[in-house]
Protein backbone atom coordinates (compact mmCIF):
# COMPACT_ATOMS: atom_id res chain seq x y z
CA UNK A 1 0.00 0.00 0.00
CA UNK A 2 1.31 3.43 -0.95
CA UNK A 3 1.87 5.92 1.89
CA UNK A 4 0.35 9.38 1.30
CA UNK A 5 2.89 12.15 1.17
CA UNK A 6 2.36 15.64 2.49
CA UNK A 7 3.29 18.86 0.76
CA UNK A 8 6.89 19.84 1.32
CA UNK A 9 7.46 23.35 2.58
CA UNK A 10 9.76 23.99 -0.39
CA UNK A 11 6.92 23.33 -2.83
CA UNK A 12 4.78 26.15 -1.46
CA UNK A 13 4.69 29.44 -3.39
CA UNK A 14 6.41 32.55 -2.06
CA UNK A 15 4.52 34.52 0.55
CA UNK A 16 2.70 37.65 -0.63
CA UNK A 17 5.16 39.82 1.31
CA UNK A 18 8.19 38.26 -0.39
CA UNK A 19 6.57 38.49 -3.83
CA UNK A 20 5.63 42.14 -3.28
CA UNK A 21 9.18 42.96 -2.15
CA UNK A 22 10.66 41.30 -5.24
CA UNK A 23 8.35 43.30 -7.51
CA UNK A 24 9.22 46.54 -5.68
CA UNK A 25 12.94 45.84 -6.14
CA UNK A 26 12.44 45.31 -9.91
CA UNK A 27 10.48 48.55 -10.17
CA UNK A 28 13.04 50.51 -8.14
CA UNK A 29 15.91 49.27 -10.31
CA UNK A 30 14.05 50.25 -13.48
CA UNK A 31 13.29 53.72 -12.08
CA UNK A 32 16.93 54.10 -11.05
CA UNK A 33 17.98 53.38 -14.63
CA UNK A 34 15.42 55.95 -15.78
CA UNK A 35 17.00 58.57 -13.51
CA UNK A 36 20.37 57.81 -15.09
CA UNK A 37 18.79 58.25 -18.54
CA UNK A 38 17.32 61.62 -17.52
CA UNK A 39 20.68 62.77 -16.17
CA UNK A 40 22.38 61.58 -19.38
CA UNK A 41 20.00 63.78 -21.39
CA UNK A 42 21.72 66.86 -19.94
CA UNK A 43 25.23 65.83 -20.97
CA UNK A 44 24.67 63.93 -24.24
CA UNK A 45 25.30 66.00 -27.39
CA UNK A 46 23.52 65.91 -30.76
CA UNK A 47 21.51 62.99 -32.05
CA UNK A 48 22.89 60.76 -29.31
CA UNK A 49 20.44 62.53 -27.02
CA UNK A 50 17.64 60.37 -28.46
CA UNK A 51 18.97 57.20 -26.82
CA UNK A 52 18.72 58.33 -23.17
CA UNK A 53 15.55 60.31 -23.96
CA UNK A 54 13.83 57.19 -25.33
CA UNK A 55 15.02 55.26 -22.30
CA UNK A 56 13.55 57.88 -19.97
CA UNK A 57 10.23 57.86 -21.86
CA UNK A 58 9.77 54.11 -22.46
CA UNK A 59 11.24 52.68 -19.26
CA UNK A 60 8.30 53.58 -16.96
CA UNK A 61 5.93 51.45 -19.05
CA UNK A 62 8.17 48.39 -18.84
CA UNK A 63 8.81 49.00 -15.14
CA UNK A 64 5.09 49.01 -14.37
CA UNK A 65 4.47 45.91 -16.48
CA UNK A 66 7.35 44.08 -14.77
CA UNK A 67 6.19 45.18 -11.32
CA UNK A 68 2.60 44.04 -11.92
CA UNK A 69 3.54 40.64 -13.32
CA UNK A 70 2.96 38.00 -10.67
CA UNK A 71 5.52 35.21 -10.81
CA UNK A 72 4.33 31.65 -11.28
CA UNK A 73 4.72 29.56 -8.13
CA UNK A 74 7.94 27.60 -8.04
CA UNK A 75 7.69 23.88 -7.46
CA UNK A 76 4.70 21.63 -7.80
CA UNK A 77 1.13 22.36 -6.90
CA UNK A 78 0.11 21.96 -3.29
CA UNK A 79 -1.62 18.64 -2.81
CA UNK A 80 -5.04 18.65 -1.23
CA UNK A 81 -6.74 15.89 0.72
CA UNK A 82 -9.15 13.57 -1.05
CA UNK A 83 -12.77 14.28 -1.81
CA UNK A 84 -14.75 15.84 1.03
CA UNK A 85 -18.17 14.27 1.46
CA UNK A 86 -21.09 16.17 2.98
CA UNK A 87 -22.14 15.06 6.44
CA UNK A 88 -25.61 13.58 6.68
CA UNK A 89 -26.89 13.03 10.23
CA UNK A 90 -27.98 9.45 10.95
CA UNK A 91 -31.67 8.73 10.45
CA UNK A 92 -32.24 11.34 7.71
CA UNK A 93 -32.89 10.66 4.07
CA UNK A 94 -30.73 12.29 1.48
Amino acid sequence: MKQPTGAAITSLPASPTEERRARMVKYSIAMGIRLVCIAACFVTPGWWLLIPALGAIVLPYFAVVAANTVAAPKGSDVERPGQILPYTPPGTQA
